[in-house]
């Protein structure tokens, strides 16, 4: 069962790094396996080269129990404090997500009212205030929005997204960077138009009835 797990999040390494979600080294991906360890990716691999003889343990607690886990650990270990659910967590740097957070400091989601599929399929997207990259404040500026947002733009860093396994991790973050994507372009043609209200109300009460899920 571990290295199938295992297997999975070398898989998505190499997914997230082919879509042009994580260059070089940069970026962290993460699994809680049924024994309660934590896997991690390690510091300083490029992520298309990761093996599973690179990987890192860790204790709930941070203890490390092998190899060398990623300087951003503390944000992995939050979420899986605060959220017993969360099994899988993907950090990355999609580009037009964090190029929405640096031009439009002032947001505090990714403003795609107007698109029913985002709605229906991840809800609201908030952006997390910014936090240096290893420190502990990037877990603590996390925990306002949990568990009730599974996927977050963190300002002028990346993207993060967790779930019940590896493949709603990573393809909540593809669907990020689509759809930072399609609203930068629709800013170009003029500005994306946003649903009417009663349409948002009955798209986030279907929402709520399917569940926390991203699909």
């Amino acid at each position: 069962m571990s290295d199938a797990l295992l297997h999975d999040l070398l898989d998505a390494c190499r997914r997230l790094h082919a879509g042009g979600l994580l260059a070089a080294s940069d970026g962290n991906l993460s699994m809680r396996l049924p024994n309660g360890l934590i896997a991690m990716t390690p510091s300083g691999v490029p992520k298309a080269k990761v093996q599973l003889g690179d990987l890192a343990y860790l204790q709930l607690d941070g203890t490390i129990q092998a190899g060398r886990p990623s300087s951003e650990r503390a944000m992995h270990l939050a979420i899986y404090r605060a959220v017993p659910e969360a099994k899988a967590i993907v950090h990355a740097h999609p580009p037009t997500a964090i190029a929405w957070s640096l031009a439009r400091p002032e947001l505090e989601e990714l403003p795609s009212d107007g698109l029913p599929e985002v709605i229906l399929a991840a809800g609201r997207i908030p952006i997390v205030p910014m936090a240096l990259p290893g420190t502990e404040a990037m877990g603590a500026n996390l925990l306002p929005f949990l568990p009730a947002h599974r996927l977050m733009i963190l300002a002028r860093h990346g993207g993060l997204c967790w779930g019940g396994h590896m493949d709603e991790a990573a393809g909540g973050m593809e669907r990020l960077e689509q759809v930072a994507t399609i609203l930068w372009k629709a800013e170009t043609l003029g500005g994306a138009k946003p649903l009417s209200v009663p349409e948002l109300e009955e798209l986030r009460a279907l929402r709520a009835r399917l569940g926390p899920k991203i699909i």
